[in-house]
């Protein structure tokens, strides 16, 4: 999925949308040493180009996997920061990139088309596994425990003010007083059925266009802290801005947002050549759990940091590479 923009990589990715060039060519580096991954697999001679898309957690993810991939002997090249999902997957089924972390319910929802809610993160995982298989070629590893799934949000202040803690309270609200239930979302949210039209649907509002705002969604956590231009914006549960800005995040009591465990989509043909991949990177999405995530965007995000020293000091310390 999903999700918060890196300024930094937008003036690149025009030119890299759909080809293979790598998007970090100007980062800075980090040798890696081998580690207990390494002893999963060897991946000597095997030459692996890793996708991302453009926000934070994509571009963290995307790192973290060239180097767990190389501490394994694989010669990596990186194509992070593809702008948006669909450039990304036309990058991966195209054979420009090799793999990349996609999320259960986008590969259910908006790669495989498909409208009926699986509830269960486990029976979602298998079913879009097996069909994306099926159909396209494409492998999906074992996902991560963390949950990456849409959410909205409001600064805690505003929160206790208008008395707002779930969505249906906020669907009462947009309904009543749409100018206090104003809203920041990015433009992939407001066009996906699993976003902002499907969750108008679900909970029984239509807020006016006046009260609604499109912003890039990186710029969306800051405009809901200061109430400038709205009062409530989509953000993603994983995201270490939520904590950062002191958010509130409203419970999405009728469940209505989707299941988005990150996982590895590989084409199949690579897995197949290359099935150690599965071995090495395997250690790495069992431990990519909510916390971690957070903690590892809220670094990038909120303490300035850049993903390359932010994926190498993980991988460090969780023992996967080594020093």
């Amino acid at each position: 999925m999903h999700k918060n923009l890196k300024l930094g990589a937008a003036a690149v990715v025009g030119a890299c949308l759909l080809s293979a060039c790598s998007l970090d060519d100007s980062s800075p580096t980090k040798e890696v040493e081998a580690g207990s991954l390494a002893e999963e697999g060897d991946l000597a001679g095997v030459e692996l180009n890793v996708g991302g898309k453009e926000f934070t957690e994509q571009l963290i993810l995307c790192e973290l996997t060239a180097q767990a991939l190389e501490s394994a002997g694989a010669a990596v090249e990186r194509t992070c920061g593809l702008n948006g999902t669909n450039p990304t997957r036309k990058a991966l089924t195209s054979g420009k990139i090799d793999l990349y972390w996609e999320y259960t319910g986008t590969g259910w929802i908006t790669h495989l088309g498909e409208t009926e809610t699986v509830s269960d993160p486990q029976q979602l995982f298998e079913q879009v596994a097996s069909a994306d298989e099926e159909q396209n070629s494409i492998t999906w590893l074992e996902p991560s425990p963390a949950n990456n799934t849409y959410a909205v949000a409001v600064s805690s202040e505003k929160a206790d003010e208008l008395g707002v803690t779930t969505l249906s309270d906020y669907a009462e609200l947009a309904n009543s007083d749409p100018e206090q239930a104003s809203f920041c979302g990015a433009a992939e949210f407001f066009s996906r059925d699993d976003g902002w039209p499907g969750l108008q649907e679900a909970y029984g509002f239509e807020l006016p266009g006046d009260n609604v705002s499109e912003l890039a969604a990186g710029p969306i956590y800051g405009a809901i802290d200061k109430a400038d231009p709205c009062n409530f914006g989509e953000v993603f549960a994983t995201d270490g801005r939520i904590a950062g800005f002191d958010l509130t995040v409203l419970e999405d009591d009728q469940q209505f947002f989707a299941i988005y465990n990150p996982a590895v989509s590989i084409r199949s043909e690579v897995l197949e050549e290359n099935p150690q991949i599965a071995d090495v990177l395997a250690p790495v999405s069992d431990a990519l759990t909510d916390e971690a995530l957070q903690s590892l965007n809220s670094q990038l995000d909120v303490e300035g940091g850049d993903e390359v020293t932010i994926a190498n000091d993980w991988l460090i310390e969780e023992g996967f590479i080594g020093e």
